[in-house]
């Protein structure tokens, strides 16, 4: 069995709309493109390379595939002068090498080598892709896509990098369609420049409980009458 695990650099209100640079997708009117590398330090390149270090085929939805397409394969070509560089022509080494499964409407321009089309019905094939053996699937950017992850209950794992950041407007994580559930956190720690590195894990349904008193007052009775 495979599992998908969401990985997401994420605003405090759930924004994470081009995250790279201002070019990378300005859709809605988004002027914020870019957002992460103020906050970049050790921190996060180690807790990332944690992640690609591990076995991975990236689920892309057909916007990311075609940012990640136009930029992962022509990293590395010429010598690296910064510890940001040497990061990237590691992370380029295993994109350009992993099996990449895209979710579009034209699946005849998928260059990239390794690219494969989750076909017409994305969701019954990603079903048949988490019963099969091999790495996790992992997802990177992926906005619109995400959600049809979440609608379907398919995700497994989260893995959110929270930038101490509001930007308003923008693609969410988390928007409407995202399914109940619970999720188990396995891990967390906090970069200097103050991004919160929480990992979870599903765990289940959502449980509820009560705060309330054995025997509410007359005007909590009344309150709740109102309520319908």
């Amino acid at each position: 069995m495979r599992e998908i695990v969401t990985s997401a650099f994420m605003s405090i209100d759930g924004v994470i709309q081009a995250p790279g640079g201002p070019d990378e997708d300005p859709s809605g009117g988004f002027k914020f493109g870019g957002w992460v590398a103020p906050h970049w330090d050790d921190t996060l390149g180690a807790s990332l390379d944690e992640i690609f270090s591990s076995p991975f085929d990236l689920l892309l939805g057909r916007k990311t595939y075609d940012i990640f397409a136009a930029y992962w394969p022509y990293i590395g070509k010429s010598p690296s002068e910064s510890k940001v560089e040497d990061m990237n022509s590691e992370i380029a080494k295993r994109f350009n090498a992993c099996n990449k499964f895209v979710a579009t409407h034209r699946p005849d321009s998928l260059t990239w080598q390794n690219s494969h089309w989750l076909g017409k019905d994305t969701v019954a094939t990603l079903r048949e892709l988490k019963k099969s053996d091999g790495p996790m699937l992992l997802t990177q950017g992926s906005a619109d896509f995400i959600q049809t992850l979440f609608k379907n209950d398919l995700v497994d794992q989260i893995r959110l990098y929270i930038f101490p950041i509001t930007l308003g407007k923008g693609k969410r994580l988390f928007a409407d369609g995202t399914q109940p559930g619970s999720f188990e956190l396995t891990n967390s720690s906090v970069s200097p420049s103050g991004v919160i590195i929480a990992n979870y894990r599903r765990a289940g349904n959502v449980e509820t409980g009560s705060f309330a008193t054995e025997n509410p007052s007359a005007a909590e009775l009344e309150r709740r009458k109102n309520l319908k």
